[in-house]
């Protein structure tokens, strides 16, 4: 072989390895851009909370924003009282409970994680004319003592009591605030969740109900016609639970079996976070002070 030939073969051997040495680099560039590429997210999962109908529409909104974040992962939330956030909690069969109240002494074998405060008002229908009712007059309504509104400044019209039914916190605090048993209550209707009774109370104009004051307000802004009576003289305002002064007050928690791990834990932080304020004030419920 001349040493023409053996240069030119030479030469092409040089320009095969070069080619080869590239395309090793390009493969190499290759896969490190796929690999920066890959998602960084690892939550994944379906979380299931039920529990209080107070909490439910703020951790539904509070989910939503979490699924957007997460794509992979998935927040079902299902209303049936408080009572039901502790016992589904307790017996796994909810990943979170959502209780509308402080964990009583036989629940602190929970784990309770506040993300917002509420308050419990008085509802009467907007066209009502009475303004205000004393502590004792509410008492002997729902006792059934005085079961007309002209005795407390209304009109000649039977009252139509609306009380909650069983394992719904905000009865429990409604008969602790006015040492009442609900066995003494003489109610006509008895109802689910706030939205029922704030519908039930705005359907007839001589009904009085009580409910979350924030679902209330939310429910005066779109129009609905209530109106929030004052406890003690207080105005039942998401203010004036802001600033301790409204004394019919609660938490707003959800409530896990154990110290919560992975996906539970990281919507609870997300819940408890700045991140969530503004729907908290949009729902008219009271944040945290992060």
């Amino acid at each position: 072989m001349s040493v023409f030939s053996l240069a030119v073969t030479s030469l092409g051997r040089s320009k095969i390895c070069l080619g080869f040495a590239a395309c090793l680099w390009l493969q190499s560039c290759t896969q490190t851009q796929e690999v920066t590429k890959l998602p960084t997210d690892s939550l994944q999962g379906k979380l299931v909370l039920t529990g209080s109908s107070t909490v439910a529409p703020l951790a539904s909104e509070i989910g939503k924003r979490f699924e957007a974040e997460h794509p992979d992962a998935r927040v079902d939330v299902q209303t049936g009282g408080s009572s039901r956030g502790i016992t589904d909690a307790r017996q796994g069969v909810a990943n979170i409970g959502m209780v509308s109240r402080s964990l009583k002494e036989e629940e602190k074998d929970l784990q309770a994680f506040t993300i917002a405060r509420d308050g419990i008002g008085i509802i009467l229908h907007q066209d009502n004319p009475v303004q205000s009712l004393s502590d004792q007059q509410v008492v002997d309504i729902y006792t059934g003592k005085v079961d007309n509104w002209q005795k407390v400044g209304g009109k000649n019209a039977t009252i139509t009591v609306v009380n909650k039914a069983e394992g719904r916190s905000t009865l429990e605090l409604f008969t602790d605030y006015f040492k009442l048993k609900n066995s003494d209550i003489k109610a006509q209707v008895i109802i689910g969740d706030n939205e029922q009774g704030i519908k039930t109370v705005a359907g007839n104009p001589n009904a009085i109900g009580y409910v979350s004051i924030g679902t209330a307000e939310y429910s005066l802004t779109n129009g609905v016609p209530i109106k929030l009576l004052p406890v003690s003289g207080i105005a039942a305002t998401t203010e004036n639970v802001q600033n301790g002064t409204f004394p019919l007050s609660r938490p707003l928690n959800l409530v896990t079996k154990t110290q919560p791990q992975g996906l539970d834990e990281e919507f609870i932080d997300f819940a408890q976070s700045p991140q969530v304020e503004d729907i908290v004030k949009e729902q008219h419920f009271v944040p945290l002070k992060n």
